[in-house]
């Protein structure tokens, strides 16, 4: 593990997973985006769908703030609406003054990217794969007055310990835990939203992943009131669209958690099918990144480029690894899917690595 501190590096912050399925990626099967499939589901479509009666009248994210303030247990002053997790980033690396911020990698590059567009120089502590890309508090540096960890980490799908993240507070420092992902594991073992006694605290949670809402744009910060009254400053008048605030709240209700909830369950029993499928190409030199606790897993291959190109002409579209801060071109990332797609995955990936090695 080590901290750097210098420009971009040669990594493409702004190169997503959606890249690889636009244009004459849009007919191939989708394991590069960590959006679940499936989604969203009919109800919230047509939730969603009735809101465009009062698009009229100016968005009112009240109710919907208060509905998510109540599923954390917060006061509503600990909570704020945003267009995604992605502009809180933005808010976050505009609204807040800071001397000295720190991106702890390889993890979402979007942190990163809205810090350096605001000026910010931003230091960057890599963890490493031979430590199964865990977390050494000790590697981030003490005068760091903003640190961003995602939990669990895309695209490594390392959950974190709940006291080892919240170590990282100190007094003067902002923690910033990216949090997109945390509904997706069982129980949300490990999250820190809700928690009012981390000094410093701010926790992104996003509607994206798990709802299938990627084209809405909704996600919520929960923090201190005074980092919320600061990073509120920062936003346009009403960020959130009025379909979005709808379905914020109709994602905060008992019967969305209980859906999420079993979802997870889902998730984590197609993913342990995805790895073992993936354990069955180790004497081709793949490694699995374990335990994968999100819905996606990164693995190490020689040749990923090519298998990868490989991969498109049979059809499969996986993540690019080497735009990450700390992955290089032999890294990929593999959204989970149900079983009957990662079967088909398996094999095309069987085919692509022979191609590769020809």
């Amino acid at each position: 593990m080590r901290t750097e501190d210098h420009g971009a590096g040669g990594h493409d912050l702004r190169h997503h997973g959606d890249a690889e399925v636009r244009d004459d990626g849009s007919a191939l099967v989708d394991l590069a985006v960590n959006v679940r499939a499936d989604t969203p589901p009919a109800w919230l479509r047509e939730h969603v769908a009735a809101s465009l009666a009062s698009l009229a009248a100016y968005p009112d994210g009240r109710s919907a703030r208060a509905a998510v303030a109540a599923r954390h247990g917060l006061p509503v002053e600990r909570v704020l609406l945003t267009a995604g997790a992605a502009e809180a980033f933005v808010l976050l690396a505009r609204a807040l003054k800071v001397r000295r911020p720190v991106v702890v990698h390889p993890q979402f590059t979007e942190p990163e990217a809205a810090l350096r567009d605001a000026g910010h120089s931003v230091g960057r502590v890599l963890l490493r794969a031979q430590d199964g890309f865990r977390l050494d508090p000790a590697a981030v540096p003490e005068d760091a007055d903003l640190v961003v960890l995602g939990n669990p980490t895309n695209p490594t799908s390392v959950l974190h310990p709940a006291g080892v993240v919240a170590g990282l507070a100190r007094p003067g420092r902002t923690l910033v835990v990216d949090e997109a992902f945390l509904d997706a594991v069982p129980g949300e073992r490990e999250a820190l939203a809700g928690r009012t006694d981390v000094p410093g605290l701010v926790v992104l949670r996003s509607l994206t992943k798990t709802w299938g809402l990627a084209g809405l744009r909704i996600g919520y910060v929960l923090a201190a009131p005074e980092t919320i009254a600061a990073l509120e400053r920062a936003q346009p008048l009403w960020p959130v669209s009025t379909p979005a605030l709808a379905a914020a709240e109709a994602c905060m209700g008992p019967r969305a958690l209980a859906e999420a909830a079993h979802a997870a369950h889902r998730v984590a029993a197609d993913r342990a099918h995805l790895v073992a499928g993936l354990a069955e190409f180790a004497s081709d030199g793949l490694r699995i990144v374990e335990p994968a606790e999100g819905p996606f897993v990164l693995v190490g291959l020689p040749r990923a480029a090519a298998v990868r190109r490989h991969l498109r002409d049979l059809g499969f579209a996986v993540r690019r690894g080497d735009t990450f801060p700390g992955l290089g071109e032999d890294w990929l990332r593999l959204a989970v899917r149900d079983r009957t797609t990662v079967n088909s995955f398996l094999q095309a990936l069987d085919r692509a690595v022979t191609l590769a090695h020809h």
